[in-house]
Order: structure tokens, then C-alpha cells, then sequence
């Protein structure tokens, strides 16, 4: 196998890696001065799209990690760059919050119940029955179905909430349509990560928590890729998957001195 290049640029999820229901991980703060420090690119990811990126920045300032709004990519943030790429101009209805309506916002999209390009589901803490009829008869009329990212669940203090992959499961029932997922795995969320700072896959390395989005999707990108014990897969479920991370570690602060 050939050797892989010096790492100059470094994508790492947020949940289950820098932090941990609300907390820091420990060496998150160290491994974030360093990154800053070193002038390197960067990007800290979520699949999550309530958020916009000003939100996060705070939320993540709260806990002592600061992360400029510019290092900050969301599902929301590459579902618009997708669509941007996909129709100019265009116009969605959108099951979601801030995060994402404020993305399409940005890049010029109309948001519109009334004969729409696209139906675009993201997360909400409140899912409409009402709103999810809209989308379905709005699908079944010829609407483009996509979805911000697979998440079946999320975390909360009192368990599994709901997520979009599985209310994207309800709409595909309804309607025999399966959507477009922009989010992790799918590696089109890394490559226009890697594009918007000017980084390329060959020197570049994700950081996730998780096999089947972050591992798999840094993989699907060409990146080397590590995977933290300090989120959701465990170390004996790494060998359960057809595919391995280029390492494994305890924790972010097992990175610092690599960068």
C-alpha cells in the first residue's frame, strides 16, 4: 500500500468528539488551539441541521471551544451547496429550522408551498402532521425529494428522539420516493467541505465517532480517517463493519500531537 501524504488539513465531527452532551471531551480545547495555531485548514462537521453555523460557534464557545463560524459545516450548509449547484434560484418546501431555512435563504432559494422544485426535510423539534402532508401531496405532484441527512435518531436528555432518516421513512412510505441524502455518509457533504477551504482528500484526515457516517464517509471521500471511543461506536464493534478506520483512538487527545 502505498504511504499516505502529510495530513495539512483536518475535518472532525462535533457530537461524540469535541464534546459529549454538552460537555468538552477532554483535549477537544487543546486539539482546537492547535489547529488554530498551526495556520492549517479546518472544518468542524455536523450532520445536524437546526443549527446555522453563528449558533454553533456559540453554543460551542459556551464549553471553552472556540471554533470560528467560517470553520463550521453543516448538512443544512451542504444541502443548500447542493442545491445551488443542482437548480440556481430554485424553490423549496422546508420541514426544518434556522439552520437550514437560513441557508436557503443565502444562496437565493424561495421557500414556497406553493408548486416547489424541491421538498427538503431537516430536523425540527417539532415534526407537523400537518406539514408532512404537505410534503407528501407535494411529492406525489412532482416535487424533488431531498433530505438534509440520514440520522434515524438523536440524543436527548430522556432518550432517542426521532431524527430525519426516519421521518424521511414515513414520507417514502407515503409516497414510493426515496429521498437524496446531502449529509454523512455521503461523501459529497466532505468533498464540498474539502472545496470550501481549499483542501484536498490526499492530505486530508476526518476525525469521527461514529463507522457508518463519519468513518465511512471520510473513506468514500479518499481521506485518512480516525476514529474517538468517546462517542457511539464502541471498540468491539469496529470489526463488525466490512471497512477500518486508518486508526483508532481513546480520544481527540490522542490527535493534538499530529497536528
Amino acid at each position: 500500500m502505498a504511504e499516505r501524504k502529510p495530513i495539512e488539513s483536518w475535518l472532525t465531527d462535533m457530537d461524540g468528539v469535541l464534546m459529549h452532551e454538552g460537555i468538552p471531551v477532554p483535549g477537544a480545547d487543546a486539539f482546537i488551539k492547535r489547529l488554530r495555531d498551526s495556520g492549517k485548514p479546518f472544518l468542524v462537521l455536523t450532520n445536524n441541521s437546526i443549527y446555522t453555523p453563528r449558533d454553533l460557534h456559540a453554543r460551542l464557545a459556551r464549553i471553552g471551544l472556540d471554533v470560528p463560524v467560517e470553520n463550521i459545516w453543516t448538512s443544512a450548509l451542504a444541502t443548500a451547496k447542493f442545491l445551488d449547484d443542482q437548480r440556481p434560484g430554485g424553490t423549496a418546501y422546508v420541514i426544518g429550522e434556522a439552520g437550514l431555512t437560513t441557508a436557503l435563504h443565502d444562496i437565493g432559494y424561495v421557500l414556497t408551498d406553493h408548486d416547489p422544485d424541491y421538498v427538503v426535510l431537516g430536523e425540527t423539534r417539532t415534526y407537523s402532521f400537518e406539514a408532512l402532508t404537505k410534503a407528501i401531496r407535494l411529492i406525489n405532484a412532482g416535487a424533488r425529494f431531498i433530505a438534509t441527512n440520514p440520522d434515524e435518531t438523536g440524543p436527548s436528555a430522556e432518550g432517542a428522539l426521532p431524527a430525519t432518516g426516519s421521518v424521511a421513512a414515513l414520507i417514502t412510505k407515503a409516497t414510493g420516493r426515496d429521498p437524496y441524502f446531502v449529509g454523512k455518509p455521503n461523501p459529497l457533504m466532505m468533498r464540498a467541505g474539502l472545496n470550501a477551504i481549499g483542501a484536498h482528500s490526499e492530505t486530508s484526515a476526518m476525525i469521527g465517532d461514529r463507522m457508518d457516517t463519519d468513518v465511512l464517509a471520510g473513506l468514500e471521500a479518499g481521506m485518512e480517517t480516525f476514529l474517538v471511543l468517546t462517542g457511539l461506536t464502541r471498540a468491539e464493534e469496529v470489526d463488525l463493519h466490512p471497512f477500518r478506520p486508518s486508526r483508532v483512538v481513546d480520544s481527540i487527545a490522542d490527535l493534538v500531537d499530529l497536528v
